[in-house]
């Protein structure tokens, strides 16, 4: 099974280089994002499963990559964890309007991190084996039907 794919968008480098340090052990690729355009680059490119997302950004936003990502039925399957300053009321409204999975406010817990990671992963694999048995069931219909 191929590993896990995380896109880290982040504008500062000491932010990308903590959260790669604390993924050190999680069996995955990684790949960075400088600003928000960088990020929507590298969702084409990378196509990552899961991204760790800032909402402070230069050239897009957070939330703006956020609500392209989730209304794009290509994209749309991405899981989005907000790694956020931001922690008012209004700006944890904003991150879940924009579609946002869940969200993490800095400075991040390694833990919580970790843990979220995981479990959101998790989930994707569950997404993925779902969408093999619907695949599988389909097929298995179309050739049960009658030929005529």
């Amino acid at each position: 099974m191929p590993a896990d794919r995380i896109l880290i968008a982040d504008d500062n480098e000491a932010n990308r280089e903590l959260l790669d340090a604390y993924l050190a052990n999680v069996e995955c690729e990684i790949e960075h994002a400088v600003d928000g355009a960088d990020c929507m680059e590298k969702v084409a490119s990378f196509a990552p499963d899961l991204i760790l997302l800032d909402v402070m950004m230069p050239r897009l936003s957070g939330f703006e990559v956020c609500k392209k990502i989730k209304q794009d039925p290509a994209t749309q399957q991405i899981i989005v964890l907000m790694v956020t300053a931001l922690n008012e009321l209004g700006d944890i409204e904003r991150a879940v309007e924009s579609g946002t999975d869940d969200f993490l406010t800095k400075p991040v817990n390694k833990f919580q991190l970790l843990k979220r990671v995981e479990n959101m992963l998790k989930l994707k694999g569950t997404r993925d084996e779902l969408e093999r048995l619907r695949a599988y069931i389909r097929e298995m219909e179309e050739q049960a039907e009658p030929q005529g």
